[in-house]
């Protein structure tokens, strides 16, 4: 029997009932949002039911969207693979942008704990239980976090440049 998507969401609805929603088929990927309370028991659900066996984690990394409203101007995003059915699956939780923080799945995925790291050290997320939150690639001296989407592209003092060959002129705007 292959895994349906209508499976999935049947047996995620029943569980999880409204805390589960915007079921969507996403370039072959099924997926959906939940929220971040139930974040750890859903994670957990897909990985021990017995006919979803989501065992594998794949990804796990954060969006930020500076222009939604407060509470989801951030999104973690888990994928999570079904090896015996070959079925991928995509979970995004927002949470707030000015206390970014949701419990960690390194207990549960010993591989989120390097993910986790990578997202808090690129977007300032809080990973609530994570075993060792500190950054990874960039300098423990570093105050800001340079995936956030809180900086202009580039100086707009800047005199070396030519709007013109850029295709940055009051012509093509």
């Amino acid at each position: 029997m292959a895994l349906e998507n209508t499976l999935i969401q049947d047996k995620l609805t029943e569980t999880f009932d409204t805390s589960v929603f915007n079921f969507q088929e996403e370039r072959d990927i099924f997926s959906l949002e939940t929220t971040a309370d139930k974040i750890t028991s859903l994670i957990l659900f897909l990985k021990n039911d017995a006919d979803l066996r989501f065992h594998f984690l794949t990804d796990l990394c954060g969006i930020h969207y500076p222009d939604n409203e407060v509470d989801r101007q951030f999104a973690i995003v888990y994928h999570l693979h079904n090896w015996y059915e070959n079925k991928r699956i995509r979970i995004k939780v927002y949470i707030n942008g000015e206390k970014p923080e949701i419990k960690t799945i390194s207990n549960i995925f010993l591989s989120a704990n390097w993910m986790e790291r990578e997202t808090y050290d690129f977007f300032g997320v809080n990973f609530i239980g994570h075993p060792q939150l500190k950054r990874i690639l960039n300098m423990d001296e570093m105050i800001s976090f340079p995936m956030r989407k809180e900086f202009p592209l580039e100086d707009s003092g800047r005199t070396d440049k030519d709007d013109r060959f850029f295709g940055r002129t009051t012509i093509n705007a």
